[in-house]
C-alpha cells in the first residue's frame, strides 16, 4: 500500500466541480496524522485565503496573486456580510457548507462554483491581462460605483461578474441627461465570447472607454494586447 493524494471518483462530468472542491479542501486542510477521510468542517479564513491564492496562481500559471482588497471582497461574498471590516474577517472561520454547499444569496451557485468559473475564464482567456494587473477582478459592483462616480467620462475598470459563472464585465463612467455621472456595466463576456474576439480588441472597439482606472489611456494599458488588424500593435 502507498499513500496518495485525494481521489474522487465521479460518474458524470457535471460532478467535476464538486469533486475539485472536495480534493482542494482535503489537500489544504487535512492533518497528516489523521483518521482516513476526516477533515475539519471549519477552517480559519486566513488559511482559506492562502489556499485560494495558491490555487489561483497555480491554475492560471501567474506570479501575480490575490491582493488584500481581493480577499476582502471574497470574504464579503462567502460570509454574506458587507458590514464587517477586513480585520473582522481575519478572526473568522469558514465552513465547508459556506465554501461549496450553500447557494449564494440571490444566485444559483455556490461560492466555489463561482470562484472555479473565474479560475477557468482567467486561465483560458485572461492570463496576460491579469499578469499585467489590468483586471481589478474581485471587486463588488457597489465599490466600483463608489470609485468610478468621481472620475471623468470614459474611465473604466474590469471586474468578474457576480451574477454569472465565468464572466468578466466592464464598468465605465458616462454622463446622464441631467449631467450627473452614471456608472454603466457592460453585459459580461464569457470564455466563448473571448475566444471569438479577445478582450483587448473588444476594449479597443468600445469608443466610450477611454482611460483604465485611475488614469491610464486605454491604448497605453491594452495596446500590447490588441491584434494587429486595425492597428500597428504587435
Amino acid at each position: 500500500q502507498v499513500l496518495s493524494l485525494p481521489i474522487v471518483v465521479i460518474v458524470h462530468g457535471n460532478q467535476d466541480n464538486n469533486a475539485k472542491a472536495t480534493v482542494l479542501w482535503d489537500n489544504a486542510f487535512s492533518e497528516i496524522e489523521r483518521v482516513p477521510f476526516v477533515v475539519a468542517e471549519r477552517v480559519p479564513w486566513e488559511k482559506m485565503c492562502d489556499t485560494l491564492n495558491l490555487k489561483f496562481m497555480a491554475e492560471v500559471q501567474t506570479t501575480k496573486g490575490l491582493l488584500k482588497e481581493h480577499y476582502f471582497f471574497l470574504a464579503q461574498k462567502i460570509f454574506n456580510d458587507h458590514s464587517a471590516s477586513l480585520e473582522d474577517f481575519q478572526s473568522r472561520n469558514v465552513s465547508w457548507a459556506q465554501f461549496n454547499k450553500e447557494i449564494l444569496p440571490g444566485r444559483g451557485f455556490t461560492f466555489w462554483q463561482w470562484f472555479d468559473g473565474v479560475l477557468d475564464l482567467t486561465k483560458r482567456c485572461l492570463k496576460s491581462y491579469w499578469s499585467d494587473r489590468l483586471i481589478s477582478g474581485f471587486i463588488s459592483k457597489q465599490y466600483v460605483c463608489k470609485v468610478l462616480s468621481m472620475e471623468p467620462d470614459g474611465t473604466f475598470l474590469l471586474r468578474f461578474s457576480d451574477s454569472e459563472i465565468g464572466g468578466i464585465t466592464i464598468a465605465y463612467v458616462t454622463r446622464g441627461k441631467d449631467g450627473s455621472s452614471q456608472v454603466e456595466n457592460i453585459q459580461p463576456f464569457s470564455a466563448k465570447d473571448l475566444s471569438i474576439r479577445s478582450l483587448g480588441d473588444r476594449i479597443r472597439d468600445l469608443g466610450q472607454l477611454r482611460n483604465l482606472y485611475p488614469n491610464i489611456p486605454k491604448d497605453q494599458a491594452f495596446g500590447s494586447h490588441y491584434n494587429s488588424e486595425g492597428g500597428d500593435w504587435d
